[in-house]
């Protein structure tokens, strides 16, 4: 039979533009990093093609506290309002319990996530953003979803193989693990936020710093309906203190809600050195009704899985053309919920100055700034994480390690009228109250500074009032997030000055009397840069709260990146328009590299390296449903 010749293709996803290049940008890995970036450059209006070796998303809950700054970063990316739809709402996030069962006698009890009364206020001023809780399988289908709505070309079964690289490109080599067939595509950029098992990573040899597999933890996925036990006291998080719970390294047993109050892990170390330990039903089944308190306890195991405790970061992120972020870079336990949230600041790090560099709006010396500004932080939450574990030593002081039932004996104790039993009472008070910087460490979340050649830093050094850890110190100094402060929009409805900044814009803030500022930017005509005076309608500063935390002269200027960071600021007053453009002018030319900008042949590498031009999309599918589809989320697997 000989070989008809097959019809064209329906949907080309990489029409040519005649560039060379079949996408602009490869992201590799399909988690909450790889799906922040697809969505962030989709939305810059930047080809970008993210693949993920495996049919769908996450097959397990894994990550799932949201901390403020990433509901920042999916705020500034239009999905925070649909991503909470399918989170548990902070206000039932936070009673966390040390307890001897759900159903038996409590030790102690924090107020976690800042839900707590002597940081909630904290927290509401901190952020427009409150803190959510949405497991990995719910967070990625939305990411995904709006980046494929915005242009992205998503591809599931395919696994990246390696790559190459020159002065001009990125060579990526794709298996599609369907069929076994290889192809490869030419990008500018290549980003691999592949996991704690990156391949890039690996190829890159990246240099690292610390251990992998430390210590070992198994986790049961389990359906039983534990309302009772926790409706009236919410937390999606509970300690488990018997001598039948598996102490391990943190010394308890975990109960951790993903959906109130009927869907569960349980969760115990095990020592490494014996082997996988056993998960059979019979053991399972009886751990888990020993956590709870209830012999009789009905319940649907679901999932039987086993991970380790790491402790390694990367010194640094990149090379040349490729990039690492997320879990390829910084590897711990989910202690203190800093993994995902972290991930995903990585990638909206990165991917406002792949896109300026992409649109000829930066030099490519812009890129060198990723690694300056995101390995500290890395290097932060590993250690931050890893210190969590060990600070629950504390809590397990008043057990009696002589007894045939140290938590028992220890009880007792504990529960004494006497001299020992006040002493005892004394320092597990002390240690609760040690386990704020992890559960309430608003300072580790939020108080993130860059250094680098993307911040112009002309300011003293930075004193801080308060422990750094636990409370944000919020500022306008170059390499701080920008404070977060109420203004009424022309609808008379309260907006952030997070909303009237970011977006994939560079922003100037001044106030009215900052008209030199103003008609400096106008001068400029810069496609990039817009300009916000606050005091004008669309901003107006009512409260006064902008003032409060501006730490500049109304007629004075900050200049805010893509990411919500400050870029630079001048405090003092200008009033005249060519000083205001000279100091602009310089502040724009030193953030964005543009003086590296420039071929040796004097080309103006302002103009695009390369055609960004958008390319209507035709796909061939039935119309989108009002709601985010999100059915079948379990039943795939984790990329990273």
């Amino acid at each position: 039979m000989q070989n008809s010749q097959l019809p064209e293709p329906i949907f080309r996803p990489f029409p040519s533009d005649g560039s060379g290049y079949d996408t602009d940008v490869v992201v590799v890995g399909l988690g909450p990093a790889g799906g922040v970036a697809a969505l962030a450059l989709a939305s810059y209006g930047v080809r970008v093609h993210a693949v993920s070796i495996f049919p769908w998303v996450a097959n397990s809950p894994r990550a799932h506290i949201t901390n403020q700054r990433a509901a920042e970063v999916l705020r500034d990316l239009g999905v925070e309002d649909e991503a909470r739809r399918y989170a548990t709402p902070w206000d039932q996030m936070g009673d966390t319990l040390f307890t001897t069962s759900l159903a038996g006698e409590e030790i102690v009890r924090l107020q976690t996530w800042g839900t707590g009364d002597p940081r909630f206020g904290d927290y509401l001023a901190g952020s427009p953003c409150s803190m959510l809780d949405i497991p990995q399988p719910l967070m990625e289908p939305v990411l995904i979803k709006n980046a494929a709505e915005r242009g992205a070309i998503i591809s599931f079964h395919t696994e990246y193989l390696d790559h190459t690289q020159d002065d001009d490109c990125v060579t990526v080599r794709f298996r599609d693990v369907r069929s076994g067939s290889v192809f490869t595509q030419r990008a500018r950029y290549l980003l691999g936020f592949d996991g704690a098992r990156s391949k890039i990573a690996e190829q890159l040899q990246l240099p690292f710093q610390g251990e992998l597999a430390r210590a070992g933890t198994a986790y049961i996925r389990f359906d039983a309906d534990l309302s009772k036990y926790v409706a009236h006291r919410p937390s999606i998080l509970h300690w488990i203190m018997n001598s039948k719970a598996g102490f391990g390294e943190i010394g308890m047993g975990l109960l951790r809600a993903i959906r109130p109050w009927d869907q569960w892990i349980a969760g115990w170390g095990f020592d490494m050195a014996a082997g996988e330990p056993d998960v059979s039903d019979a053991t399972v089944i009886e751990r888990i009704r020993t956590l709870v308190g209830d012999p009789e306890l009905e319940l649907d195991i679901v999932s039987r899985s086993f991970w380790y405790v790491n402790q390694q970061y990367a010194e640094h992120y990149q090379d040349r053309r490729v990039f690492c972020g997320g879990d390829a870079v910084h590897r711990h336990p989910p202690s203190s919920g800093l993994g995902s949230n972290t991930s995903m600041q990585d990638a909206f790090n990165l991917a406002w100055k792949v896109a300026f560099v992409v649109k000829g709006h930066a030099g490519t010396a812009l890129l060198d700034s990723y690694s300056p500004e995101r390995v500290p932080v890395g290097r932060q939450i590993v250690a931050r994480a890893n210190q969590s574990r060990k600070d629950y030593a504390g809590l397990r002081e008043w057990f009696d390690t002589d007894s045939d039932d140290p938590v028992a004996a220890g009880l007792s104790k504990l529960k004494e009228g006497t001299p020992e039993g006040v002493a005892l009472r004394d320092r597990l008070y002390e240690a609760l109250e040690l386990k704020n910087t992890e559960f309430n460490a608003h300072g580790v979340e939020l108080n993130q500074r860059y250094e680098s050649g993307a911040v112009v830093d002309a300011d003293e050094p930075e004193h801080w009032a308060r422990d750094k850890q636990l409370y944000l110190q919020a500022t306008t100094r170059p390499g701080a997030k920008l404070p977060h402060a109420w203004l009424v929009g022309r609808d008379g409805v309260r907006t952030s000055t997070l909303d009237v900044t970011g977006k994939g814009m560079m922003t100037l803030l001044t106030g009215l009397g900052g008209q030199a500022w103003k008609n400096a930017a106008e001068n400029l005509d810069l496609p990039y840069l817009r300009t916000v005076v606050i005091g004008e309608p669309g901003a107006a500063d009512p409260y006064g709260y902008w003032r409060a935390v501006s730490e500049i002269h109304e007629a004075g200027a900050i200049l805010v990146r893509p990411d919500g960071y400050v870029a630079w600021r001048h405090q003092g007053p200008v009033w005249d328009d060519a000083e205001a453009s000279s100091a602009l002018d310089a502040a724009l030319d030193a953030v964005l590299a543009v003086s590296t900008a420039r071929t040796a042949s004097g080309e103006d590498a302002g103009a695009p390296q390369f055609s960004t031009a958008q390319v209507p999309i035709t796909v061939p599918q039935a119309a989108p449903d009002t709601e985010p589809a999100l059915a079948g989320v379990e039943t795939g697997r984790n990329q990273s």
